[in-house]
């Protein structure tokens, strides 16, 4: 699955279109620890958490993952919006908890 794919089923809502749509999703990753994710994401994960500042996104970007799921009504402050903006970092956000989100992008590609 690309992020293209992944914004037409429409799972979850677009904070921020990073234009990276031909990126390949590799697999769910779910933390919120930035340290902790900044060693274990992998370079095309889908990170799903509750984190929505700027460390966030830089995170993202040194680990290289396709994009980030906002859980549980989770929002990008206004610095992390415009970092996202420059970095072109793809930002999903959901209500949904974060194991939930994730299942629903594991049960999306069955």
């Amino acid at each position: 699955m690309t992020i293209s794919e992944l914004k037409e089923k429409a799972l979850f809502k677009i904070i921020n279109d990073g234009g990276n749509d031909d990126t390949a999703i590799t697999k769910p990753f779910a933390c919120d620890l930035l340290s902790f994710a900044m060693s274990r994401a992998s370079s095309g994960c889908v990170w799903f958490t509750v984190m929505g500042n700027v460390n966030t996104i830089a995170v993202s970007v040194l680990a290289d993952c396709a994009c980030i799921v906002l859980c549980e009504g989770a929002e990008l402050d206004e610095t992390a919006l415009e970092k996202a903006k420059q970095q072109g970092v793809t930002v999903f956000a959901t209500e949904h908890p974060i194991i939930d989100a994730a299942i629903m992008l594991l049960e999306s590609v069955k």
